[in-house]
């Protein structure tokens, strides 16, 4: 008899097939049984078969709706595993959505929740040679709205009710993403054979005690006799033993003297292995092995003079947030590979990024992300899944929801990097201002789930980590969840109905969203749209803009600061820079106000399709320049000007562990390069600190505010201040110097600006789909120069990366004349 786990994946073999639509394509009814990829999606196993066409090109998606109206059969055969064993589990650690299981004919599984895995016994139901295995998938879209009239109806911000079932609710479309509405068997299924027990769960809690390093630990156990039971949990040379009692054993491990896990700037990502055991008798029955990491964190929300602060505390040290907002890297996760995460991950870190907000309306990320996390240093805040909506207290939907937190925060609480769990994405501030209340006639919202469900869960299995209710929310309940005072907040209204120097109207503790739409990459923006002409209202473009007056919005947030172009180059270009620039506005701004605003996570890093959206990182993976304005503003050291009162400021942000002395020199300077006042001050910066520095009178004192700026520098950093908005400016077409060689593995381009340039950029995927620039997004003051290295294996001519259309800046946007003849 077999005493040990053995785990069989059943990957391979799998067809899939539509039962039951109304308007499936003749091709698809005709062709039969299709290889299906498990795990994986239907979507990308019909695309595989050429059955339809790719659904992020052109206006594919519109025809592909049929998919999320149809219900699917996944099918395959297998072999019983040889042996003895007492128990031969089936386990499905994902399936996408609403699915019937039968093994050998036989109903074994009824599961209603792509957020959940399910294990069912079926050691009895297996023969001898060939098992059949199929899932029924019902069709996502009607069984969201059946479960929507069942429920009664709640408020939510999509066409379809995607709050009526437990489903990654942006696989319905959101104001970023394609409807998909997706079926499938998404994460790994096997077969589990084991004997006498197993290791059901291991419930890590890791903190520091002192100097020493603690672990608390618990481990469920699943039995199928009355063995004596033990488990034997390890770090290194440290070791605690317990017996299993009620199906449970309870142990705690002390590490002296560990070394704490940090965050990426703050210190090293120390990890230890944990091995736990399961034993009966001297057998080892079951394993598991954990990479933990000792820390400690807390959210300070003591309230101060001026309200309620939220500051993220790591090691009893307070860290200044410098996030991003993630959402699923592709419309079809299963896609996404430990090497693509670690991929955007590290994206991520090299723009001077500490934290990932995991967004509530898409999936409990994968452990390949939180590996990755944890080796990055990166701080990782997971919301739960219920974001923009009301959603039902009752059944079923009440126990899908504890079911999933629960195993949700047992996976991810084993991970250092996970700091923050939060209960929703909007739906307190939903219920307070979006019309709710009388919309919902007395109904259940979810109030429940965040006030007692979540905070409870989070106590018993992660008491290590942070728990909130709301984002954004206010810690004092009576104020209102979006206070800029209190707590945390989204400021949208800039995007929607203002314009981005409005940020400065605010003085938020901390912003958990804020952020402007753009373009993708021009290189992007071809491969995946076939129009001609491409324009920005042509069919593709309208399709991959899912923003309610997108295309409205981004004129109405240029034209105060450069003049609509009229060429489709051009407008790609001014709006790629116009994003940049209204994002760098805002950050460098809430940095200033440090420590009185204590983090700003950007909305958002990364796209699942290539569209026009508020992301950093495209749908393929392709830098825009809001990234190289992300690193830019969240760099460790950051000189920035900021009005004040009537004046103006120089704010000094320090997030190093050395404190930051020397001289400061501030200059108002003419266009030309003449200087008109000049001062300077001595810097005495503390380490993690900040200072402003008011400017004097005589420096700051325009006389004509269309040709002159102030230029405030130490220690290589660099702020500066326009006095007029670019088109009102009297900044000319920029003179330039320019060289390209060929270097190893790219081109090296240097500029010299004869004139003053804003905003120099290397729009190098426009040369070459593979080239990327290492730097973008500079200033110039007249007879400066910068070296940019664009890495690409396209063997392109150097000079092409000179011509106008790749070597860009803001100057030439000022010229309706040039920029018809850029075209």
């Amino acid at each position: 008899m077999t005493n040990t786990r053995i785990s069989t994946e059943l990957h391979h073999g799998w067809t899939a097939e539509p039962v039951v639509g109304a308007q499936i394509p003749a091709a698809v009814r005709e062709h039969g049984p299709i290889p299906a990829t498990v795990p994986g999606t239907v979507h990308t196993d019909l695309l595989a078969a050429g059955l339809i066409a790719d659904p992020y090109l052109g206006t594919n998606e519109k025809l592909q709706e049929w998919i999320g109206s149809t219900s699917w059969r996944y099918t395959t055969s297998f072999d019983a595993p040889a042996g003895d064993a007492e128990r031969i589990d089936l386990v499905f650690e994902g399936l996408d959505t609403i699915a019937t299981v039968r093994l050998n004919g036989e109903v074994v599984l009824e599961s209603r929740n792509q957020h959940r895995s399910y294990r069912v016994p079926v050691g009895s139901r297996l023969r001898q040679g060939a098992n059949r295995l199929e899932v029924d998938f019902a069709a996502p879209v009607p069984e969201a709205d059946r479960a929507s009239l069942e429920l009664e109806y709640r408020p939510h911000v999509n066409h379809h009710p995607y709050n009526a079932i437990r489903k990654m609710a942006c696989s319905f479309g959101w104001d970023w993403g394609l409807d998909t509405a997706t079926s499938g068997i998404w994460r790994p299924v096997r077969l589990e054979s084991w004997s006498t027990a197993r290791i059901a769960q291991a419930i890590v809690s890791a903190g520091i005690d002192g100097d020493d390093g603690v672990i608390e630990l618990r481990v469920p156990v699943e039995a199928v006799g009355s063995d004596a039971l033990r488990v034997v949990a390890s770090v290194g040379l440290i070791e605690a033993r317990a017996d299993v009692v009620d199906g449970e054993a309870t142990l705690r491990l002390v590490v002296p003297d560990a070394d704490r896990w940090w965050p990426r700037g703050y210190g090293e990502q120390t990890r230890y292995e944990l091995h736990v055991e399961l034993f009966a008798g001297d057998r080892v029955l079951d394993e598991r092995d954990h990479r933990i990491g000792f820390r400690t964190v807390r959210a300070d929300t003591t309230p101060d003079e001026a309200g309620t602060p939220f500051t993220i505390v790591v090691n009893d040290r307070p860290v200044y947030v410098k996030g991003v907002n993630w959402i699923p890297d592709d419309a079809f996760p299963s896609r996404v590979d430990a090497a693509r995460y670690r991929e955007r991950l590290t994206q991520a870190a090299d723009a001077n990024v500490n934290l990932v907000r995991v967004w509530g309306g898409g999936i409990y990320e994968s452990e390949d992300f939180y590996d990755a996390a944890d080796d990055l240093g990166l701080l990782v805040w997971q919301d739960f899944l219920l974001a923009c909506a009301a959603y039902a207290e009752e059944e079923p939907l009440a126990s899908e929801i504890a079911a999933e937190a629960r195993e949700a925060i047992v996976r991810l609480g084993r991970h250092a990097s996970l700091v923050i769990l939060n209960g929703n994405n909007e739906n307190v501030w939903g219920h307070v201002d979006w019309g709710w209340e009388q919309r919902l006639e007395g109904r259940t919202w979810g109030a429940t789930y965040y006030e007692d469900l979540f905070p409870g869960l989070v106590a018993e299995l992660a008491p290590h980590v942070v728990y909130t209710p709301a984002s954004p929310f206010s810690p004092d309940p009576s104020m209102h969840p979006n206070d800029e005072l209190n707590g945390t907040m989204h400021i949208w209204e800039l995007w929607n109905r203002r314009d981005y120097p409005h940020y400065r109207d605010y003085r938020p503790r901390f912003v958990s969203e804020f952020g402007w739409q753009g373009p993708p990459t021009w290189a992007t923006l071809t491969e995946a749209l076939p129009d001609e002409p491409l324009t920005p209202e042509s069919p593709s473009m309208l399709v991959h803009q899912k923003a309610i007056e997108g295309n409205v919005k981004l004129t109405d947030g240029l034209v105060a600061h450069l003049p609509l172009p009229n060429t489709m180059p051009e407008w790609h270009w001014a709006m790629v820079l116009n994003q940049a620039v209204a994002v760098r506005t805002a950050i460098e701004w809430f940095r200033s106000l440090q420590p009185h605003n204590m983090g700003a996570i950007v909305w958002q890093l990364n796209d699942c399709w290539p569209v026009v959206s508020w992301a950093a990182i495209d749908g393929y993976g392709r830098r825009k320049p809001l990234w190289y304005a992300l690193r830019g503003a969240y760099r460790d050291r950051l000189v920035t000007v900021q009005p004040e009162g009537d004046g103006l400021e120089v704010a000094i942000v320090n997030d190093t562990d050395a404190a930051w002395s020397g001289p400061l020199r501030i200059s108002r300077l003419r266009y030309d390069g003449t200087a008109l006042a000049e001062v300077g001050i001595d810097l005495d910066v503390p380490a993690r600190g900040a200072a402003r520095i008011p400017i004097p009178a005589e420096v700051a004192a325009v006389g004509d505010p269309a040709d002159e700026l102030l230029v405030a520098e130490s220690a290589g950093e660099r702020g500066l201040w326009f006095f007029t908005e670019p088109r009102d400016s009297a900044l000319s077409e920029a003179r330039l110097e320019t060289e390209a060689r060929a270097v190893d593995g790219g081109v090296e381009i240097t500029v010299t600006a004869v004139d003053l340039v804003r905003e120099l950029a290397v729009l190098a995927d426009v040369a070459a789909p593979d080239a990327e620039a290492d730097d973008m997004l500079l200033t110039l003051l007249p007879g400066e120069r910068a070296v940019i290295t664009v890495r690409t294996a396209s063997g392109v001519d150097p000079a092409r990366f000179l011509e106008p259309d790749v070597l860009r800046n803001a100057n030439a946007l000022l010229s309706p004349r040039k920029a018809r003849t850029a075209a």
